[in-house]
């Protein structure tokens, strides 16, 4: 149904429309109407809700803090779940991926070859060497935040050293390319160029998401993707880069025994970063890291 530009805006200010997101609207259609992708009003987040996910947001990032002052060889994976649930219900939060879609745990723990979403266990020791990604995904007032961390357990190969920092700064050159009214495939091209230009492959079946009022919304980010392509970026979009990027081959394969665990085809290291940002009016805000 058409909103009238006296009618409050469909954005819950309480403003009229034509003093709200008219404007707004009138700039998107002009994309729309160009063959472009345009995000629906269902995910552009209200100033209230952006300080929702803030605030979870910052219980993410305290949650991340505490496993980095503990991980260390000779630690289970499992202990890093323990670690994650006990802060996280201290903090008056709750672990969004406990039990999502039937997944066991309350962090994900992805350990050298492993891709994403691995399953803490108390049968995965570090060890010198390792390298982990943390992925922790908090859910504080109905609001959720995501991010997650590389982790380098004692003295580890140089390459292995290389990958960690490498990725870590396709993050920062994918977060450069993010300003309103450019495309996230503006993003992904530079992430991925970037990550090929240092001898690595870049995940394709696997994105960033959405992320704020449900776990995983709209848009899915593609990070091997052509600038001027995917979804517009505008104001109020909330959404996570975290790309998975491979010293090796992209190929990939899930653990057919535990139907989560995604690991490397050819056994390959593989890293990943996670960001979960805010479009604004001038860039970009980061709510969790």
């Amino acid at each position: 149904m058409q909103i009238g530009r006296n009618d409050p805006c469909w954005c819950g200010s309480g403003k009229k429309y034509k003093s709200c997101h008219l404007a707004f609207d009138q700039k998107i259609d002009t994309f729309r109407d160009g063959g472009h992708i345009v995000p629906p009003h269902k995910i552009i987040k209200t100033k209230a809700d952006i300080e929702g996910i803030r605030e979870s947001g910052k219980r993410n990032i305290a949650i991340l803090d505490y496993v980095a002052e503990r991980i260390k060889a000779g630690v289970s994976t499992q202990e890093i779940d323990d670690w994650v649930a006990e802060k996280t219900k201290e903090l008056g939060a709750i672990a969004a991926p406990l039990n999502y879609e039937g997944f066991p745990k309350s962090v994900c723990t992805s350990i050298n070859d492993q891709v994403c979403h691995g399953i803490p266990s108390g049968d995965d020791i570090l060890k010198e060497g390792d390298i982990i990604n943390v992925d922790c995904s908090t859910i504080y007032n109905g609001y959720i935040s995501d991010s997650s961390r590389m982790f380098m357990i004692g003295k580890v190969d140089p390459k292995a050293e290389k990958l960690v920092a490498d990725v870590k700064e396709a993050v920062e050159v994918g977060l450069r390319e993010v300003r309103p009214w450019r495309f996230l495939g503006d993003m992904g091209s530079a992430i991925n160029e970037f990550c090929k230009s240092k001898g690595y492959t870049v995940v394709k079946e696997i994105g960033g998401h959405g992320c704020g009022i449900e776990f995983h919304e709209e848009p899915w980010v593609s990070y091997v993707s052509k600038p001027g392509t995917e979804m517009l970026m505008v104001p109020g979009m909330c959404f996570t880069i975290e790309p998975m990027v491979n010293a090796g081959k992209s190929d990939i394969y899930e653990d057919a025994d535990n139907g989560w665990t995604i690991y490397t085809e050819d056994g390959s290291l593989s890293a990943q970063w996670e960001v979960q940002l805010v479009v604004t009016e001038d860039g970009y805000d980061i709510l969790s890291y």
